[in-house]
């Protein structure tokens, strides 16, 4: 069964099933007018992994996939030549067969920080908007999620998804190629992610809508952002370039995405946490080689990016529908 079969199948019978007539001529066209230059060294390289049923796998602590013994050193170095050829890898960390990826962002830090303010997610129907590799996807899989479901336009993002998903394949998680734009108000998901996402958006205010129109009556919003100091009315847009990123629109402070929030309809809304990210947890690795974090900031003065604006804080609110 191929990938868009298997999650037809997965919906059916769920909140989710009349979404199915929107996707299939979305995700067959999507299939059809693949042109980025590397689609096919991609599925190419994905025939190459071999066809084994891990041992052991560990979602709750990690994203582990374990074999038993069985794959010599040849094997494993085939392998990991051809985990190599989806660099760059950004977010993780993956472990697969004893084979570490240690991705540029340290997801796993970010999670920690976040699970433990959110609802249960055991049973639960859960969509993460902007879902990078789909790290998280596999985590919230190991919280006992029903069904998680990922989307993100980017296609590396989705072959480095697929590489895992091959080694689980009855595992409820899927990834969707495309972003919350071309979605229809589905009213159904019983948590949202959206982490890393809202200043990556020129309407802001309208995405929190569609996030918004995702989530099932008395459905959670997890938003993790970038925010800046300040009270209800401060906002930053930063110039051309914020830490060296060029599609960073609107950075609003704590006061004021909460305000936002609340003109959107959101009730029960609350930040939890807030983090100024570190070059630890952002940094170059052998799997993500280019630029990092360290590079963005002001050699001089960490506290500012290269461009003289306050250095990425972050924070995470939790919200819900009414």
């Amino acid at each position: 069964m191929d990938w868009k079969s298997a999650f037809y199948s997965d919906l059916i019978g769920t909140n989710l099933e009349n979404w199915i007539a929107t996707l299939i001529p979305q995700l067959d066209n999507w299939e059809k007018s693949a042109d980025h230059g590397d689609t096919k060294k991609w599925q190419k390289q994905l025939q190459q992994l071999p066809c084994i049923s891990p041992a052991e796998i560990d979602l709750k602590t990690q994203v582990c996939l374990t074999q038993d013994g069985t794959l010599g050193n040849g094997q494993l170095a085939h392998i990991e030549s051809v985990l190599k050829q989806f660099m760059p890898w950004r977010k993780g960390p993956f472990r697969l067969f004893g084979i570490d990826i240690d991705t540029e962002w340290r997801s796993d830090w970010k999670w920690d920080r976040v699970l433990p303010h959110i609802a249960p997610l055991a049973n639960k129907t859960v969509l993460d908007v902007g879902c990078g590799s789909g790290y998280h996807l596999f985590r919230m899989l190991g919280e006992d999620a029903k069904l998680v479901v990922g989307i993100d336009p980017t296609d590396l993002f989705f072959y480095q998804f697929q590489i895992f998903k091959k080694y689980l394949p009855q595992h409820k998680v899927h990834f969707i190629p495309q972003g919350i734009e071309d979605m229809p108000a589905l009213h159904a998901f019983d948590a949202v992610f959206s982490m890393g996402v809202l200043y990556h958006r020129r309407d802001p205010i309208g995405f929190l809508y569609q996030l918004k129109n995702q989530l099932a009556s008395g459905g959670q919003l997890i938003l993790e952002t970038i925010v800046i100091d300040g009270d209800e009315s401060s906002v930053l847009m930063p110039g051309e370039r914020y830490a060296q990123m060029r599609n960073v629109w609107f950075l609003p402070s704590c006061d004021a995405l909460t305000q936002w929030l609340v003109r959107v309809g959101f009730v029960d809304i609350r930040k939890v946490e807030e983090n100024i990210t570190s070059i630890e947890e952002q940094r170059a690795t052998q799997w993500m080689t280019n630029h990092s974090l360290v590079d963005f900031l002001d050699p001089h003065n960490s506290s500012l990016t290269v461009e003289g604006y306050p250095a990425p804080k972050r924070a995470v609110f939790i919200a819900t529908k009414k």
